[in-house]
Parts: structure tokens; sequence; C-alpha cells
């Protein structure tokens, strides 16, 4: 099985293979279009900014290879936030696939972002089999996406959240599944089996 892990300027690639390697599989890591399209699996990380994430996956005319993918995509993080339609942070138009908008965290009371652990919830997809409810991952993120009926796990901070997502064969988790000790695992396990 081929694991492709796209290559661009926004990408907390390393932690994402280590955490691969310790379930066993190993990924490549690339921008070449061929071998992103041909992948069995395609793991879309993302840490930084948005709009600056995605001026990097245009100037490699990555955006269109992205949104024409057929295989199981995972987006984590600011790879998630990419692939809904439109980011308040800088104003930035993402990829589209999900007709979703990404807002900011806007709390006096609660410190922004969010960084640590936090719950997961209502979990209703085969990337969650074997996560009991309530289990604990990681975040990091100051954006989130609001509830929409593709979500498909719930966090709670600020307000209730989507922290995972899904439509046809787009995946995303807005928390670091590679630094979320065994459920991380667990979750990275069940999206290699899709």
């Amino acid at each position: 099985m081929k694991i492709v892990i796209i290559k661009y300027n926004a990408g907390n690639i390393q932690s994402v293979l280590f955490a691969l390697e310790r379930i066993g599989v190993y990924a490549t890591v690339t921008a070449n279009h061929e071998e992103i399209a041909s992948a069995d699996k395609v793991i879309f990380p993302g840490v930084g900014e948005a709009n600056s994430a995605m001026n990097s996956l245009k100037e490699n005319n990555l955006n269109y290879v992205i949104q024409s993918l057929k295989q199981p995509v995972l987006g984590i993080c600011v790879g998630m936030q990419l692939l809904c339609k439109y980011s308040e942070e800088n104003n930035t138009e993402c990829l589209g696939i999900f007709n979703e908008p990404v807002k900011k965290f806007n709390s006096d009371i609660f410190k922004v972002p969010q960084i640590g652990w936090n719950n997961i919830y209502d979990l209703q997809s085969p990337l969650l089999n074997g996560i009991d409810e309530n289990s604990y991952c990681y975040f990091v993120h100051s954006y989130y996406v609001p509830l929409n009926k593709h979500a498909i796990a719930t966090a709670n901070y600020v307000q209730p959240y989507a922290a995972a997502i899904c439509k046809n064969n787009f995946y995303g988790v807005q928390f670091h599944a590679e630094k979320s000790a065994h459920v991380g695992e667990q979750i990275l396990k069940n999206f290699i089996q899709l």
C-alpha cells in the first residue's frame, strides 16, 4: 500500500512520519502530482497560517491535485481547515471541498489559541472505530470549523465545534492525531484501513 504525505510549506511532516512508523506504516513525503494521485491514501498535514499555506499549495498547483483526489484523504489541523471553503485567518479562500467556513475563537474568558488535551464526543465514522466517547486528543488552534452536517466528532472550547469532518473520501481532524497518543494512533490505523 502506498501512503503519501503532501509536502508543502505548512506541514508538521516529521511528527506525522514518526507516528506512522510507530504503527508500522511507511509513507512517502512528496509534492509530485503523479505520486500523490497514484497513492492509496493521502495525508495532508498542516501547522501554521492558512493564507501562506494556501499560497504554497497554489505555487505548486497542489490545490488542483488535492481537489481531484478520489482515494481517502486525511487533513490534519490546518490541513483540515484548508479543505473548507473559506478561513477568517487573513481572509483566505481555501480548497472548498467542504462548503464550510473556518472561524476564529472569540472569547474574553478562554485563552486563545486552545493548546492542550480536549475530549471528543458524538463519534460517528469508521475513522473513529475503537475510540471511546470523550477520549482525549491534542489540540493547538485559534480557528475552528463550526458544527455542520459533515461533523463526525465534536469538541467543546468556547463553544461546541467540529473536531472531525467527513465528506465522501475526504476526512479532516482538527486535533493533531500524530500527537494524540494511543487515540491518535488508532485513528491513523483506521485511516490506513479505510
